[in-house]
């Protein structure tokens, strides 16, 4: 896969969320290159999290791929559909790096489900189907860009909505997806340099902050008090003083991730 193919699709994966070792935000402090914050909610930068995926361009990206992401269905409850949104945006940054027009397409219908569940449809409505259009076409940096304004536009309208918590949900949920995408990809073909991109501890801390602000009916929503309980357990995998990520590790980030990502996509079987 040629490094000129590898330049994102937003988000996410309102998510892949990709990080070093930042400092925790909210503190004076910054988020990793790979993320921004607009208004509170924590947006990835497509060009940022495309250049960290080049480093695996050479990687089974099939592998990586959950073809069932893209037949999920919405659910009633919305702070579910926000979670499950975000995973689905994410979903589409593996799509595209391993240029796949069908799954592209299949993710964008998907979009559009979860986006009119949430109430904000008409925000990625004509940029979904502009990215479709160019993915059927093979043009991959009209996808890129296309993608690149899908998040951001859906966050925007969700937050017209004053919907905040479920928009910072959205990111939660591309970021999960993006967590067990990464540590595929570095579990792969370990290095220890590739591995460092697992320690999130600057996005943890931010999660973790946003979550324990949200209302008391939405920490009670199972799905986001197996997020917070997750969150915990990725951070006890870095306890150590160690600064290196052994592949060890890479597998516990991976088990505890994967776990999650089954849990919440248990009632979305297509049918």
């Amino acid at each position: 896969m040629s490094k000129s193919l590898l330049y994102f699709c937003a988000f996410l994966a309102c998510g892949l969320s990709v990080a070093g070792e930042p400092p925790p935000p909210g503190e004076g402090e910054v988020l990793p290159q790979q993320s921004t914050a607009v208004r509170d909610v924590v947006i990835p930068v497509p060009r940022e999290v495309f250049e960290t995926l080049d480093r695996f361009r050479d990687s089974n990206w099939r592998a990586v791929q959950r073809l069932d992401i893209a037949q999920w269905r919405p659910r009633i409850d919305p702070t579910e559909n926000a979670l499950l949104l975000g995973v689905v945006i994410a979903e589409g940054f593996i799509a595209v790096s391993a240029e796949d027009a069908a799954e592209v397409k299949s993710v964008g219908d998907a979009v559009r489900r979860f986006t009119r569940a949430l109430g904000v449809e008409k925000a990625a409505l004509r940029r979904s189907r502009s990215i479709v259009e160019h993915a059927e076409k093979g043009d991959w940096p009209a996808v890129r860009k296309e993608w690149d304004g899908l998040l951001p536009e859906v966050q925007k309208g969700m937050k017209e909505l004053q919907s905040e918590p479920l928009a910072q949900l959205v990111s939660l949920g591309g970021w999960l997806r993006g967590a067990v995408a990464l540590s595929g990809l570095v579990l792969q073909n370990y290095s220890a340099k590739d591995a460092a991109l697992l320690r999130q501890s600057g996005l943890l801390d931010y999660f973790e902050l946003r979550l324990g602000e949200m209302s008391d009916e939405i920490r009670a929503n199972p799905h986001v008090a197996q997020m917070r309980a997750s969150i915990s357990k990725i951070r006890d995998v870095f306890a150590s003083d160690d600064v290196r990520v052994t592949k060890e590790m890479g597998k516990n980030i991976s088990a505890i991730s994967e776990r999650l990502l089954k849990d919440l996509g248990r009632k979305n079987r297509a049918g």
